[in-house]
């Protein structure tokens, strides 16, 4: 075998390796997944509705929702931190753009972002 085959052969070698090889990714944080959780908990916990694409859900649809976005994020090795949960995931549609809202009894309309910046910043306040 001459030198360039030898090469070649490595080299293609490995390139199947890699695409072969199963997708690795690396989970957040341990404090980003907790606080991640606690968001999601909280919302459906809340008694509040979430909308998405103009259409009003109860909290445990909204759970269901964001916990399927996070775990997209997840495989992808896209989330890091709670704020990027809640800008990449939480914040609008991927699909359409449109912004998320949250509707809370009593409460008037606000964009998801701020309902859950604001409980985020409720629980860094409160968990030790």
């Amino acid at each position: 075998m001459s030198v360039r085959r030898a090469i070649r052969s490595v080299v293609v070698g490995a390139c199947v390796g890699l695409v072969a090889a199963p997708a690795a990714f690396a989970e957040p944080p341990p404090q980003a997944q907790r606080e991640i959780e606690q968001l999601i908990d909280a919302l459906g916990k809340s008694g509040c509705e979430f909308q998405r694409n103009g259409t009003w859900y109860p909290p445990a649809k909204a759970q269901e929702h964001l916990r399927r976005k996070y775990d997209y994020l997840r495989r992808r090795d896209l989330v890091a931190s709670a704020e990027q949960f809640i800008e990449r995931a939480a914040t609008s549609s991927s699909m359409s753009g449109k912004a998320y809202s949250v509707r809370c009894p009593g409460q008037p309309v606000v964009p998801s972002a701020q309902w859950l910046g604001a409980r985020l910043s409720t629980l860094r306040h409160t968990t030790p």
